[in-house]
């Protein structure tokens, strides 16, 4: 998986950065904190999830699934990721 390895940094620091949050709401939970701020941090935690998805499957699809050399294959990919990212917004 090429493209993995050439965003490994960015995917490594996104995925430390969810388990910093991760880390967060258990604290938030094992002390007891208002069902507010849990919700918010659980939206923020599937945000955070859904972003690393959409970053490493656009990745995919771009490497794996269009081929790369051909113009019309990657312009028609546009409308299929323009409807993941609002999916997983």
């Amino acid at each position: 998986m090429a493209h993995l390895a050439g965003d490994n940094k960015k995917l490594t620091a996104r995925v430390r950065r969810i388990g910093g949050q991760v880390a967060s709401l258990e604290r938030a939970l094992a002390e007891g904190a208002d069902c507010g701020g849990i919700l918010q941090q659980l939206a923020a935690v599937r945000g955070a999830v859904n972003g690393l998805m959409l970053q490493v499957l656009e990745g995919h699809l771009r490497e794996h699934v269009v081929s790369s050399t051909r113009r019309r294959d990657q312009a028609e990919l546009e409308p299929v990721l323009a409807v993941l990212r609002s999916y997983l917004k």
